[in-house]
């Protein structure tokens, strides 16, 4: 029997894929005796394989209708799992070469990597014509979220980031709430998380080590600027260093924001300001914690309404830092959940949702004993997050749908990582003074313009917009 064309199998899965649209996963039934032949599924490869990469790819596996055909991460000891359970799948280090080598055989690719890879893997996937699923935070950097909206609009692929709570019910449900006028009109939202769960506030690593025979370091570092091997960077730490990651809110707000973004009529901040939690040392000597992020902060942002009725001000706190319990919550009810939670506060009432805009209730809750949810108009997302990629995928760009395409997932991690740009300003110190009391000049309220994505009344913070690359890096349409 002739081996079906690359053209063929992809008519083939996108013409299924058409009919997948409603479904949770195709029925194997569609193509008989329960059978469905490699060659027609949808070939999906993994940049970043352990750890989250390997929960994602575990998701996606799912669906009879994908096959795990290339690995790639530059750490075999992080890549063992995936190996083991995609032991058919060829593995790589370099994601480049993969893509290159692999560019005839592969539809779709998972980047689960330390945040400040993310935009380089996602991008050259996109360039060859790849769909992919990204995880939050899209980007590290702003000016590498605005590149990756353009990019889902110039490559025509299929897009989601990976914040799961983003197809949940509780999200639709909140919006349903809201839009049957039953908070009034939300003039602040408040969200907050327990994060960080791994070291921040710290002293950079010191010590000499050698890199474990396993890793590619070189790899590792990718974009970010050449430092020596220290284990305590891996394999989860990365998140509370600049370098690498985002912190708490680069973790955390793609998830617990994810309902007031959605919901409200905004789209970029004009200003955002912060309060930041140093340690002690920091006040006595030049030496600040490195390229820490801080143990906690709290961040708040104005938004314009996007319907010209004035601005909606959102507030983040990490650290286990809380906003001010609402009055209309007893002093016994949870006030969110252990992770983290988000309050709307409108002209008529208030709306609490824990994490992952889960349970969304108004405050009194007893309003809830006998309310009736407003009449469902939104709809529903049964097969998850996952698997609603990749039925988008199989049915083709433009025909399904997603949660969290880059249309909506890169705005919204330019909006986020704002929030960090004012954290970073915080620290900026005035070099010509040697007395810690007036030292920082990053203390103030930064003024935002999102169309030319500048800050316009600190330069020095525009340092923290869009980061340079090392030589051999690059990111560009």
């Amino acid at each position: 029997m002739r081996k079906p064309s690359a053209t063929s199998r992809r008519k083939f899965v996108k013409q299924a894929g058409m009919a997948a649209t409603g479904w949770m996963i195709i029925p194997r039934s569609v193509l008989g005796k329960g059978f469905i032949a490699p060659s027609d599924k949808l070939n999906v490869a993994g940049i970043g394989v352990g750890g989250q990469g390997a929960g994602d790819l575990a998701q996606i596996a799912k669906s009879p209708y994908v096959n795990i055909v290339a690995l790639c991460d530059v750490d075999d000891r992080q890549a063992a799992r995936s190996r083991k359970a995609y032991s058919k799948a060829t593995y790589y280090k370099d994601f480049r070469e993969m893509l290159s080598k692999e560019k005839g055989t592969v539809d779709a690719c998972t980047i689960s990597t330390p945040d400040h890879t993310h935009a380089v893997a996602t991008l050259a996937a996109m360039q060859l014509g790849k769909h992919v699923y990204t995880q939050k935070p899209l980007t590290h950097d702003i000016y590498e979220a605005r590149i990756l909206t353009q990019a889902a609009k110039r490559y025509k692929v299929v897009t989601q980031m990976g914040n799961q709570g983003a197809s949940g019910n509780g999200v639709r449900v909140a919006q349903e709430i809201y839009n049957a006028g039953l908070i009034g009109e939300v003039v602040e939202a408040q969200a907050w998380t327990n994060r960080p769960v791994w070291p921040q506030g710290t002293q950079a690593p010191t010590g000499q080590f050698e890199v474990p025979a396993e890793l590619d370091w070189n790899l590792w570092l990718g974009t970010a600027k050449p430092i020596a091997y220290n284990p305590s960077y891996l394999p989860f730490n990365w998140r509370g260093w600049w370098a690498f990651g985002t912190g708490a809110l680069g973790d955390m707000a793609c998830h617990i924001m994810d309902p007031i973004y959605r919901i409200l009529p905004i789209l970029y901040p004009s200003s955002a300001e912060c309060s930041v939690a140093t340690i002690w040392r920091e006040m006595w000597n030049d030496t600040p914690a490195a390229e820490a992020c801080p143990p906690s902060s709290i961040i708040h942002l104005n938004y314009p309404r996007t319907d010209g009725k004035g601005s909606i001000k959102v507030s983040w706190y990490d650290g286990g830092l809380l906003p001010p319990r609402p009055e209309e919550l007893s002093p016994e009810e949870p006030f969110g959940n252990w992770d983290g939670g988000v309050l709307f506060i409108g002209t008529k009432g208030k709306l609490l949702m824990d994490c992952y805009g889960a349970n969304p209730r108004l405050l009194p809750t007893k309003l809830m004993k006998d309310f009736e949810l407003p009449k469902l108009t939104l709809p529903r997302v049964p097969e998850g997050h996952y698997l609603q990629w990749v039925n988008a995928c199989i049915a083709g760009y433009g025909k399904g749908v997603t949660s969290s395409p880059f249309e909506y997932a890169g705005p919204f991690t330019e909006s986020i990582l704002m929030g960090n740009v004012a954290i970073r300003s915080w620290m900026i110190k005035n070099p010509n003074l040697k007395g810690w009391e007036d030292k920082y000049l990053g203390r103030k309220k930064l003024l935002w313009d999102a169309a030319a994505m500048r800050v316009t009344n600190f330069d020095e913070a525009n340092q923290f917009v869009k980061r340079d690359y090392p030589a051999g890096w690059s990111l560009s349409l």
